[in-house]
């Protein structure tokens, strides 16, 4: 009995040793054979070019690798900028090692991360990334209180927290500026909290690609809970597959105040920047940096507004069907004050700098709301009072008694030819004009400087004639002498918008009139001593005489070249902008 005990015992435990070891492979010796290969180093964090991001001065990052060889690994080490910064000779699996390490020390800047494995014939393969650590984020702008740059995340970079996603919204694969943009999704959107955005002033400014279906989306929401308008603000977007009007509804506590904005063009798929700027007095609606409706506003009144949404109107303002939005979005700032024109100019600027478009272009000024020029990005200094009308493209240049613009010369004179082309809309009134004028002072006029008429340096373009039929002329200074040449004629009655061009060169000046050649006059070549200033839609200060003074006309994109531009270029521009 004794030993059926021992018997059943021992039967017991060698059913249990069976079924632990039910399914598990024998380990079974294996001959090494030649060492042929070099170790594999794969570095699976940080990968080539990522960009980090942290307020800390000291970043800690996460290294993780693998490194596998045919026989055996013997050692491994981890080089940051060339210093080893760690290292391994023991490893479980003598064949394939994989590893983290948490390095705490990565400092502002570009690094290069080295994963060097050796094996036991003394092969090495060195396994390399570069990586940068950015600075923390500072404002660029003042009074900026937020940026969302949309860079793969949804972090407030100012205050380095993150959005509350919902939904599934995603990244473009591309942007205006920077690694990417926010891509919209149905049902999908960001939230965030609005504490330190809560401000008597407030301005949006941001890069929109339009996706027009859904035909209407919330774009920036900061409502309470319920249909209630007279608190916080929307910004949202209506229309149909081939035109969409951005609107801002402000509420003011004892009412809410409504802005119909402008359209922007459906099927363009380009970048535009949108912008809203709510003050006391009003609030403004901006495409591309022009403000297209302005309406009178009043304080903000903030109560009950918690979260701003942010491509959507959901979750408190989904009605009317001010849903999530399938748009792109990129570079969103918002700021604690009412920016001004110049400022939403300087922010596009910034973010999108511009890259002369054509040849031999020095000079561009497009006068979408101001006086800049685009290549130098410089103010013109303004004399008088000129304004703005609806132009060629976007705004233009509307001309106003004793009023123009003067422009340092200093890109303009470099070189022994020039041209410069244009669209004007012409007042015949007065019947004469200065419209773009490079001279000298003519300190030898016995009514200087209150009569300048000196014509032997620079050059002189305008107009001359009567109610119905106006001229235009270009007067070159060669030095010694000038050459004239009294171009081509229009009817201003047509009320039309005409494209004027002349091009300087060493033989000759060519006036164009909607790309075709109006006159052509001989001279020997442009003198330009003593000629410091361009004067823009007047005569004045340094062509008075004869009454060449200023233009009541309009001027749209004007650009001035180094160089003599031929037909066939300046027939591509009027191409490009009729």
């Amino acid at each position: 009995m004794k030993r059926f005990k021992y018997i059943a015992t021992a039967l017991f435990f060698l059913v249990v040793a069976i079924s632990c070891n039910k399914g598990i492979d024998p380990l079974t010796r294996i001959e090494p054979g030649a060492d042929a290969s070099a170790p594999v180093v794969t570095i699976k964090y940080p990968t080539e070019g990522v960009k980090i991001e942290v307020p800390e001065l000291l970043a800690t990052i996460n290294i993780q690798f693998e490194v596998t060889d045919d026989i055996e690994i013997k050692s491994i080490s981890l080089l940051m900028d060339g210093t080893e910064i760690t290292s391994y000779s023991t490893f479980k699996d003598y064949r394939r090692a994989v590893k983290e390490y948490s390095y705490s020390k990565v400092t502002t800047g570009l690094h290069t991360l080295t994963v060097k494995a050796t094996d036991l014939q003394g092969k090495i393969t060195n396994g390399v990334v570069k990586f940068e650590k950015k600075p923390p984020y500072v404002a660029v702008f003042p009074s900026e209180i937020f940026y969302m740059p949309f860079d793969g995340d949804y972090v407030e970079k100012l205050s380095f927290k993150a959005a509350t996603v919902v939904g599934t919204p995603g990244f473009a694969g591309k942007s205006l500026k920077g690694l990417n943009a926010y891509a919209g999704a149905t049902d999908s959107y960001l939230t965030f909290p609005i504490a330190s955005l809560r401000n008597s002033e407030f301005t949006a400014a941001f890069w929109y690609k339009l996706n027009a279906s859904p035909d209407r989306s919330g774009i920036i929401s900061i409502s309470p809970s319920g249909e209630d308008r007279t608190k916080g603000l929307r910004f949202f977007r209506e229309g149909g597959a081939t035109s969409q009007r951005f609107k801002l509804n402000v509420g003011v506590g004892s009412g809410e105040v409504w802005n119909d904005g402008g359209v922007v063009n459906a099927p363009a798929n380009d970048w535009v920047h949108l912008a809203f700027t709510i003050s006391q007095a009003s609030c403004i609606v901006y495409i591309n940096g022009v403000a297209t409706t302005t309406v009178p506003a009043g304080t903000i009144d903030w109560t009950g507004c918690d979260l701003m949404s942010i491509a959507s109107g959901q979750p408190n303002f989904a009605y009317w069907d001010h849903k999530a939005d399938n748009s792109y979005y990129d570079e969103m700032r918002i700021f604690n004050k009412a920016l001004t024109s110049t400022e939403i100019q300087n922010i596009i600027q910034y973010d999108s700098p511009y890259v002369a478009k054509y040849s031999g272009e020095v000079f561009y000024m497009p006068f979408e709301g101001n006086f800049k020029e685009l290549n130098s990005n410089t103010a013109a200094t303004k004399i008088g009072s000129p304004t703005f009308a609806d132009g060629k493209k976007g705004k233009a240049y509307a001309g106003a008694a004793g009023s123009y613009l003067t422009f340092p010369t200093t890109n303009l004179v470099k070189t022994s030819e020039v041209s410069a082309v244009f669209w004007m809309k012409v007042n015949a009134n007065p019947d004469r004009a200065g419209i773009l004028t490079i001279g000298p002072e003519d300190k030898t006029n016995a009514g200087y400087p209150a009569v300048q008429n000196l014509r032997t340096n620079g050059f002189r373009f305008f107009r001359e004639g009567s109610a119905s039929s106006q001229q235009f002329k270009v007067n070159v200074g060669t030095g010694n002498g000038e050459s004239w040449n009294d171009g081509g004629k229009i009817d201003p009655t047509l009320g039309e918008w005409v494209h004027l061009a002349f091009t300087v060169s060493g033989a000759k000046s060519t006036i164009y009139i909607n790309g075709e050649v109006a006159r052509e006059s001989a001279l020997t070549a442009i003198n330009w001593s003593g000629c410091d200033i361009l004067s823009i839609m007047s005569g004045a200060p340094r062509f008075t005489e004869w009454n060449h003074l200023s233009d009541l006309s309009q001027m749209d994109e004007l650009r001035i070249f180094n160089k003599a531009l031929t037909q066939a270029e300046i027939k591509t521009i009027y191409n490009a902008e009729k």
